[in-house]
């Protein structure tokens, strides 16, 4: 599927976005439209969503600069919404979402980065968050997930300072879960197949469990958890999967 400056890929259980807006991959309004067609159009037909851009400069630049000029309050705050319901969407996908990154992922490239559930980065790439030096915030969501994922104190260095940090310091902050010298597509090749060849009603509701479980109390958590676990128990794929382990075997799940 291409969609102009996003083009989308199926290879067995693994779908594949990418993002291609030369020179650096910048979100302009076109990036927007056609990544939220593509994400709606995923549906349950992959176990997992890798998310790349196209080349090796650049995951994602940031946004299109040239559309910031001018912009009023309420076109300002429309544009940062715009971006937030996209980038929801994808966190928000069943399916694990994996980032692989190759470049410089910065401003709404990192916004981006940060609503996928697992990031792997090419030891060359940079990330920040660099929008006070244009005068402005992040705007697509990097000041509510930046903090929740590294903590408060080392959000507000990288928002406020807008420095630019190496993959080797972003993998020791937190930020990324892996950083390689090989191909980045091919690694998060590799461990979306290991992904995929899980249970996936079990990966999908242990998604659902962390994520909503980091939106309310200890408690409240455990108790989705539960319920979420107890869900689980009626499908076939349990049933697969623990016989397949008694008989020592390999399951094969279906998703049932």
């Amino acid at each position: 599927m291409n969609m102009g400056k996003v083009r989308y890929e199926k290879k067995d259980n693994i779908g594949i976005i990418t993002i291609d807006s030369p020179p650096v991959n910048s979100l302009d309004r076109d990036v927007f439209n056609d990544l939220e067609e593509v994400v709606l159009q995923i549906g349950d037909c992959v176990r997992v969503v890798i998310i790349e851009g196209a080349g090796t400069k650049a995951f994602v630049a940031g946004a299109d600069i040239k559309e910031f000029p001018g912009l009023t309050s309420e076109a300002g705050e429309a544009l940062c919404l715009r971006g937030q319901a996209v980038f929801n969407r994808i966190a928000n996908l069943t399916q694990p979402v994996i980032a692989a990154i190759d470049g410089f992922t910065l401003g709404g490239g990192l916004e981006l980065a940060l609503a996928c559930d697992i990031r792997i980065a090419s030891n060359h790439s940079q990330f920040g968050l660099p929008e006070v030096k244009l005068g402005i915030i992040p705007g697509y969501g990097g000041t509510q997930r930046l903090p929740r994922l590294i903590g408060q104190g080392m959000a507000k260095r990288l928002i406020f300072s807008g420095e630019f940090i190496s993959a080797e310091t972003a993998y020791n902050y937190g930020l990324i879960e892996e950083v390689t010298e090989d191909n980045v597509l091919s690694k998060a090749i590799e461990l979306a197949n290991i992904i995929a060849s899980r249970g996936p009603i079990a990966v999908q509701k242990a998604k659902e469990a962390i994520n909503m479980g980091a939106e309310v109390s200890l408690n409240e958590g455990q108790q989705l958890e539960a319920k979420l676990f107890g869900d689980i128990c009626l499908t076939d794929d349990k049933e697969e999967g623990v016989v397949a382990f008694l008989k020592k075997r390999e399951p094969s799940f279906t998703g049932n």
